[in-house]
């Protein structure tokens, strides 16, 4: 019995890493930036492509700032608390 659940366990922890490492590898199928290493592939790209791509970049850029802001907000929140809470 004790056999048969150290192979179940095994057998899951293979199953979620395969799992994990195959869903990271469909996100960043088309997805790259503009950089000097693929500049030549960034141009050989037709105009509607590099739209595409210059626009999700745009998105995940507006999104990485959006969670950074929240992030700032927060932490000001938690420290204008904790200064409202050593005055009383």
């Amino acid at each position: 019995m004790n056999i048969f659940i150290l192979f179940l366990c095994l057998f899951s922890l293979i199953f979620f890493a395969i799992f994990k490492y195959l869903r990271k590898s469909f996100k960043k199928k088309n997805f790259f930036r503009l950089n000097r290493k693929n500049l030549y592939k960034w141009m050989n790209l037709s105009k509607k492509e590099r739209y595409k791509l210059s626009n999700n970049d745009s998105a995940f850029y507006l999104n990485e700032r959006k969670n950074l802001l929240a992030q700032i907000r927060k932490e000001y929140r938690s420290i204008v608390r904790s200064d409202r809470a050593r005055k009383f």
